[in-house]
């Protein structure tokens, strides 16, 4: 009896869930092959970074600009990622922004970020009375917009000019007192997208995390500057190398296909179950159900970011959940033949499969974290999907399936419930 009241309430909370699912405000979150957009890819240009600079470090620095510049813009789910191509030696910056067809509009969400960045006299130098003769006569500095905290619009207390203030981090502030302390009496250029917009005199070091740009500004064009840089300053040049642009009537085709191949799966696989183990069957379907349901509710709730290849996932970990349960329905078979009654075949059948079935998920999930580590961003949906399916199907494995499996067969005096039961694992 308990255990048929287990079964019940597991029948209901996954009826919840599905009714929630169905009826909640929040939907899927679709991928750009799903939901159409833009997809840009830029070179990232690592030649001016000192040579003993981290180039990894910066280009992970860039990808957290970008997205952050790109999250202001309001586009949902955008996904922006590095890659460096070892056959032409070079670093890639790949942006997709879900739902944006326009590839203009797109451009312009990254192109028009800032280059932030200062440099120092080099050894020697002396100061020059032109912004513009410092371009050749200067070395960069470690400290760029990546360090920046804030911009912030101030006026000239003397001429009431407009000025831009930078606000650094903890980081940037170490680094803007060093460079300070060691250029004292020299100029140190500012300089914004490669070009030098001011080079003022260091008259002592600098401890607090702040300098001021004055670059003869309107206010119009102090504050459309001060928005930029608030929205991330790059710290590396980018240079768009390509795009492609998925409409949003492919992707709903590309939706519907993977439904329909969902569907008709997983019919496939409970008419198998069925067919095969009979009354066991039955219950692992209803286990399946239950499965899919619990999936769906975390692919919208986490939320999870889905596309051609996260859903090919989910299918493969269907796969593995149906795997699990037949591993667990052999063993019981073997012990139904030698006798066993039907809860006892059930109770060892359960333990003597969950070795198998523990590795086998083990292994899944390993795969699974090592292609998302490694692998691109398509990569990263596959195993990410795969990933949670593997460990939710270890869970319905030993608690779902097992609680219907006791509820149909403790005390089961019925010939006919014993003939379902059996029938189904019983072949000669």
């Amino acid at each position: 009896m308990k255990h048929k009241i287990k079964a019940v309430w597991v029948i209901i909370a996954t009826v919840a869930i599905g009714i929630f699912l169905i009826k909640g405000g929040k939907d899927f979150v679709l991928g750009l092959d799903l939901a159409g957009g833009s997809a840009l890819t830029y070179k990232i240009d690592t030649s001016s970074l000192p040579k003993d600079a981290d180039v990894t470090e910066s280009v992970s620095a860039l990808r957290d600009v970008v997205e952050r510049r790109v999250n202001l813009f309001g586009v949902r789910e955008p996904t922006v990622t590095t890659q460096y191509s070892r056959l032409s030696s070079e670093w890639r910056l790949i942006v997709e922004l879900p739902g944006v067809t326009d590839v203009a509009a797109a451009e312009k969400m990254i192109g028009e970020t800032p280059v932030l960045d200062f440099r120092t006299p080099k050894a020697g130098a002396k100061a020059g009375t032109s912004t513009l003769s410092f371009i050749d006569g200067y070395d960069r500095s470690p400290l760029t917009g990546r360090y920046l905290d804030k911009a912030a619009l101030v006026f000239d207390q003397t001429t009431n000019q407009p000025k831009v203030q930078l606000t650094f981090n903890d980081e940037g502030t170490k680094l803007f007192a060093e460079i300070t302390k060691a250029n004292i009496g020299k100029q140190v250029a500012i300089f914004l997208d490669g070009l030098p917009i001011s080079a003022p005199v260091v008259n002592e070091e600098i401890t607090g995390g702040q300098a001021v740009i004055s670059g003869n500004f309107t206010i119009d064009e102090a504050r459309t500057l001060v928005g930029r840089l608030n929205a991330g300053a790059l710290p590396l040049p980018v240079i768009l190398s390509g795009t492609n642009v998925v409409g949003p009537t492919l992707g709903d085709q590309a939706v519907k296909s993977g439904i329909k191949a969902s569907i008709i799966g997983f019919i496939l696989v409970v008419i198998f179950m069925i067919v095969w183990y009979r009354l066991p069957g039955v219950m692992a379907s209803l286990a399946l159900v239950s499965y899919s349901v619990i999936m769906l509710a975390l692919f919208k709730f986490i939320p999870v970011t889905l596309t051609s290849a996260g859903i090919a996932g989910f299918i493969i970990s269907v796969g593995l959940a149906v795997d699990a349960n037949v591993l667990t329905f052999e063993r019981m078979k073997e012990e139904i033949r030698s006798g066993k009654s039907l809860i006892d075949a059930v109770e060892i059948g359960f333990a003597r499969a969950w070795t198998s079935i523990r590795d086998s998920h083990t292994a899944a999930i390993i795969v699974s974290i090592i292609l998302f580590w490694m692998g691109t961003s398509v990569v990263k949906g596959f195993a990410f999907t795969f990933f949670l399916g593997a460990v939710i199907s270890l869970i319905s494995a030993q608690l779902i399936t097992r609680v219907f499996m006791r509820a149909i067969a403790n005390k089961s005096g019925s010939r006919l419930m014993k003939f379902l039961f059996s029938s189904g694992f019983t072949s000669k």
